[in-house]
């Protein structure tokens, strides 16, 4: 039973050989590999890329062919086993699709193909943008700072800096969505120069933001309340001054001015002067002569026009002594 297996084992490893080897001496081609020389996949629009289609043993000279989707895209000779390098140029999405490659030599049969690879397109990241809520700030106070880049493959990566020392772990964010630093201003140093910096998996494309200081915010006097207030109050007052004027102040002046008039005609009213005028009495003061200690004084009494009453006047005389 050993027996069988060992022959066996030399039989298939004798078929092997045949098929690598032909009657001349010449060697099969292994099957070639496809690998990009910038070592990534990643790429950018517009990007300039390398692939590299190589065997490792068989028998030159060699031709490789490189394909995308299936479709032919270039044809290079080599009269020895050194890889073929295929130029390319990322100018839209499609540009980034299936490649592979195709080695072969005057005795392999339809060649052999290396594995499919794909790029995958990254988009730069644009510069970041630092930014805080507040400008102004004082010691004792808690600020924070934002750090967006607005376009760029995700995930994108960020880093603050305080001048050129870095004050966070890096932060990955997964969405389109700032990075943020929470700080608390302890003194006067803490109101130096920040920066941020982005990255992604982009190769050599790491991008600062602007820079931002924070400023000293001013404190407000305790008087500066109370002037408002008072600026308020003064305010207020002159408003309902100017109100006043045509509603209180004005018809006042005109009443006492109507009162006035009638004192100067001698004639005294006893009632309210928004009372019917038929049913006022007046009392009427005659001059007093030098050489009387008497005056006369006339009550007069208008009754109701209706009832055709005729006036009646009452005289008195009152003893006038010094």
């Amino acid at each position: 039973m050993l027996f069988l297996t060992s022959l066996l084992f030399s039989y298939f490893q004798t078929s092997q050989q045949i098929q690598k080897t032909t009657a001349n001496g010449k060697e099969m081609l292994s099957n070639p590999r496809l690998l990009p020389l910038e070592g990534t996949l990643n790429v950018m629009m517009n990007q300039n890329v390398s692939l590299s289609c190589h065997v490792d043993s068989g028998s030159p000279p060699v031709r490789y062919t490189l394909f995308k989707h299936n479709q032919k895209v270039s044809t290079l000779n080599r009269p020895d086993l050194t890889p073929g390098l295929f130029n390319l140029t990322i100018n839209s999405a499609s540009d980034v699709g299936e490649y592979k490659c195709k080695a072969e030599n005057n005795i392999t049969n339809g060649g052999k193909y290396s594995k499919s690879l794909s790029f995958t397109l990254i988009e730069p990241i644009s510069k970041p943008v630092l930014s805080s809520l507040t400008s102004q700030a004082k010691e004792g106070q808690n600020v924070t700072l934002s750090c967006l880049s607005v376009n760029g493959s995700l995930p994108i990566t960020y880093i603050f800096f305080k001048g050129k020392r870095s004050i966070s772990q890096p932060v990955k964010m997964q969405k389109r969505e700032a990075a943020m630093i929470f700080l608390f201003i302890n003194s006067s140093s803490d109101f130096g120069t920040y920066k941020c910096r982005a990255e992604n998996s982009f190769r050599n494309n790491t991008k600062y933001s602007n820079s931002f200081n924070f400023t000293l915010a001013e404190e407000r006097s305790h008087s500066q309340p109370l002037i408002i207030s008072l600026v308020l109050i003064l305010l207020l007052f002159i408003i309902g001054f100017a109100l006043a004027i045509p509603f209180f102040i004005i018809p006042s002046y005109k009443a006492k001015k109507f009162k006035s008039t009638r004192s100067s005609t001698g004639l005294t009213s006893t009632i309210n002067a928004e009372e019917a005028e038929d049913d006022v009495i007046y009392t009427e003061i005659e001059p007093i002569k030098p050489e009387e200690e008497y005056i006369n004084i006339s009550v007069i009494r208008r009754e109701d026009e209706k009832e055709k009453r005729t006036c009646a006047t009452v005289y008195s005389k009152v003893l006038i002594r010094d």
